[in-house]
C-alpha cells in the first residue's frame, strides 16, 4: 500500500498543470498557425432577473447567480455584480500567472491573489454625474511563492500584466453596442 502525501500530490499536480499548459499552448499554437481565423472567439452568456435584483447566468453547462447585499435592494444571496467582477480579474490573473510561469521557466509554487476595487456609489444612484460609475481605482495585491528571485517574479508579472484579458477588460476601453428588445 502505497500513502500519497502532500508533497507527492502537489508534485503530481505541478506536473499535470505543466502538462497541460504545454499541450494547450502547442495545440494553440498550430490551430492558429492552420488558419488564423481560429484565434477570434466568442463567448456567449445569459442572464434571466432572478428576487429582487438578483440574476441567474449560464455560460455553456455553467450556472451561477448574482445578487445584490439587503443596502443595495438585493437579497444577499449571491456576490455582487462588482465583486464577480474583481473574481474574474482574480481568476484571470492566476490562470495567466501559471500560462507564463510554464511559458518563461519561471516556477513558482502557490498563488493567492486579492482585488479591491473603490466604488463611489454617487454614480450609480445619480446624485453626481460627474462620479465614474464603475471603479475608480482597482488594487491587486499577488502574494507568489517559489523558488525564484523577485527579479524573475517581476518579469512574470510584467509578461501577465502585458497579456491578461480581465485585465486589459478593465484597463482599456471595450466598443459595446446595447440592444434592448420590448416584448
Amino acid at each position: 500500500m502505497t500513502l500519497l502525501t502532500n508533497e507527492s500530490t502537489s508534485t503530481d499536480l505541478a506536473a499535470d498543470r505543466a502538462a497541460r499548459l504545454t499541450a494547450a499552448g502547442a495545440a494553440w499554437n498550430s490551430r492558429i498557425a492552420a488558419k488564423p481565423a481560429a484565434a477570434e472567439l466568442t463567448y456567449a452568456v445569459t442572464g434571466k432577473g432572478e428576487g429582487s435584483v438578483g440574476t441567474v447566468l449560464k455560460a455553456g453547462k455553467h450556472v451561477f447567480h448574482i445578487d445584490e447585499p439587503e443596502g443595495l435592494a438585493g437579497d444577499d444571496l449571491a456576490a455582487s455584480p462588482v465583486e464577480i467582477a474583481l473574481g474574474a480579474l482574480i481568476a484571470c490573473q492566476v490562470v495567466v500567472f501559471r500560462l507564463y510561469a510554464q511559458a518563461l521557466s519561471i516556477p513558482f509554487d502557490d498563488i493567492s491573489v486579492k482585488a479591491e476595487g473603490d466604488l463611489d456609489v454617487r454614480g450609480l444612484f445619480g446624485i453626481d454625474d460627474t462620479v465614474r460609475n464603475g471603479f475608480g481605482a482597482i488594487r491587486l495585491n499577488i502574494t507568489i511563492t517559489g523558488p525564484e528571485s523577485q527579479e524573475r517574479y517581476d518579469e512574470l508579472r510584467e509578461a501577465v500584466d502585458a497579456h491578461c484579458p480581465v485585465l486589459d477588460l478593465f484597463a482599456n476601453p471595450t466598443p459595446i453596442t446595447t440592444h434592448l428588445v420590448s416584448a
